[in-house]
């Protein structure tokens, strides 16, 4: 259900209208968005954002997914691709959303997202994980 809640929003987003989603954001909802330095922390500002995101006419998929569930709260986290449907372009990016139940639906209280830093910084080394002894 958590990874559907995704959805809600990647529809909105295919509305093309702002608004539809910025009403996806809690009334407290914060967006740290990929193209923007400024933290968007009202609607207002949510909305702002999503003007001149939308006219790149993104849709996204989920390629990872982290789900946690807690009582009137959910967080997934994990990567994202958007098809640019403007220019065909395709951008892969990290994300998190942390979910509230409010007004009798779940709204996006937190939502981060940002490119792939090994694109511009190139691969990182793989972590050496020591195995476990048993």
């Amino acid at each position: 259900e958590v990874k559907n809640l995704f959805q809600l929003w990647n529809s909105a987003l295919a509305t093309e209208d702002p608004d539809a989603v910025a009403k996806r954001y809690s009334k407290e909802g914060v967006l740290l968005p990929t193209v923007s330095d400024i933290p968007r922390t009202d609607y207002a500002l949510i909305k702002d954002y999503f003007v001149g995101f939308l006219k790149k006419k993104p849709q996204g998929e989920i390629l990872e997914s982290h789900v946690t569930i807690g009582s009137n709260w959910c967080q997934d986290a994990g990567i994202y691709e958007f098809t640019m449907g403007a220019t065909g372009d395709k951008v892969k990016g990290r994300y998190s959303f942390i979910y509230v139940w409010e007004d009798g639906e779940w709204k996006i209280n937190h939502h981060h997202s940002s490119v792939m830093p090994e694109a511009f910084l190139g691969p990182a080394p793989l972590p050496e994980i020591e195995e476990a002894v048993v």
